[in-house]
């Protein structure tokens, strides 16, 4: 019997500074009927930084926040880790996080992902979203492209299923503002 999921992570809510990080607890997915199903999300969040060796070639690293001086302008990396334990294919499974405050959206590592510039309520490419601004001193409102500033929430509409067992890791970017 296949079954369709649905789930929302959370990840860690990054306040201005210090950024806190780490390992979120595991979150139960949900059914459509609100059911918990075997279908877990574990977060993580880690800051990417560039350096360089003795001959000065880049290379490109990742640190737990607590573990560096978290800065605007930094790289944040977040990982969901999916996973099936049950014995049966997780169908039409959906995992969504919205955006920190204090991080400004950048990309996300799966072509299939999509984004929210309105907190969730429409879906879309980024290229296809517009956002409606409201005009100035009585001139009429402005409808404009999205851009990254944009962007609300991330969300990952799996179209295949996850087999029974199944680990998937997502992931989007994102810069300290």
């Amino acid at each position: 019997m296949k079954r369709n999921f649905t789930m929302t992570a959370f990840v860690i809510l990054l306040a201005a500074a210090p950024i806190i990080g780490g390992w979120g607890s595991p979150a139960q997915a949900q059914t459509q009927s609100g059911a918990p199903s075997a279908v877990t999300l574990r977060s993580n969040v880690q800051i990417e930084r560039i350096e360089r060796d003795a001959q000065g070639v880049a290379k490109t690293i990742l640190l737990a926040p607590k573990d560096v001086a978290v800065v605007p302008g930094d790289v944040v990396v977040f990982t969901l880790f999916v996973h099936n334990s049950s014995a049966q294919p997780a169908v039409g499974f959906k995992a969504s996080n919205p955006m920190p405050a204090a991080v400004r959206f950048e990309s996300v590592a799966e072509d299939w992902a999509e984004v929210s510039v309105d907190n969730g309520v429409h879906w879309g490419k980024l290229a296809d979203l517009k956002v409606q601004t409201k005009g100035v001193a009585g001139t009429p409102d402005v409808e404009r492209a999205a851009t990254t500033q944009d962007v609300t929430h991330v969300r990952w509409v799996f179209a295949d299923a996850i087999a029974p067992g199944a680990k998937r890791n997502i992931s989007y970017r994102g810069a300290v503002k």
